[in-house]
């Protein structure tokens, strides 16, 4: 889904709840902004909440602690292809008398498509090292929508140097996420969540398509396991 499409998608919902002026929506400081978009387009305020380390989708805790009386709706993101925590997220918006609106279908879709997916992630998953491979959560179907590693070591400096050495070698990859939505200037908000900050500083999206060749992911194997380690050491 276009980030156009979803953007309308996630308005019409909203509408359809009656979620307007007045009221807050909870949603993650990790994803693309059209999601907050979505919020403010209805006249509701984006109330943005940290991502579990893992998912990188809503962390239920994180949610917990800004619920206020004014919440109407919790907005998660299926991340990536990987579904947040409906179960967690749903009991905890209908405590506090909120709605729960999903963005995306939460890693349901099962395609053939989708399945070559995951069979490519799992080979990736197998052979890298130098990374952090994606965590996908027990009992879950994760979709890999795109296959995101964490560049461990300084954060951003040295993510963005591993991606250009990357680059260099012919394998077209990219930050999936460069900033947490509560410091663009559209949605500025006073709050610093070190999970979301954590993830826009080390998360890079290596190249996942159905039609890959064994070859052209052994080729990405290849490149990542060269680069490990070289931009890991910590700063002095």
């Amino acid at each position: 889904m276009g980030t156009t499409t979803l953007g309308s998608t996630l308005r019409s919902k909203l509408e359809e709840q009656r979620i307007g002026v007045g009221d807050e929506v909870v949603v993650p400081a990790y994803c693309g902004s059209e999601v907050a978009a979505a919020v403010k387009a209805t006249g509701a305020s984006p109330v943005f909440a940290d991502i579990d380390p893992g998912s990188l989708c809503l962390d239920p805790a994180s949610v917990a602690e800004v619920l206020s009386e004014r919440t109407a709706a919790v907005l998660p993101v299926h991340l990536f292809g990987h579904p947040a925590d409906m179960v967690c997220l749903r009991a905890l918006a209908q405590k506090h008398g909120a709605q729960v609106i999903e963005a995306g279908e939460g890693g349901a879709v099962s395609s053939m498509e989708t399945a070559r997916r995951r069979q490519h992630a799992e080979f990736l998953s197998e052979r890298l090292n130098g990374v952090m491979v994606p965590r996908v959560a027990t009992g879950v179907r994760h979709g890999y929508e795109q296959y995101v590693v964490r560049i461990p070591g300084n954060g951003r400096p040295d993510r963005d140097a591993f991606k250009q050495a990357l680059r260099a070698r012919g394998v077209p990859c990219h930050v999936p996420v460069k900033t947490p939505l509560y410091r663009l200037p559209e949605f500025r908000a006073d709050v610093w969540l070190p999970e979301s900050e954590r993830a826009a500083g080390e998360c890079l999206a290596l190249p996942l398509d159905a039609a890959m060749t064994r070859r052209e992911l052994q080729r990405i194997v290849s490149a990542c396991n060269a680069l490990g380690g070289l931009l890991m050491e910590p700063a002095c």
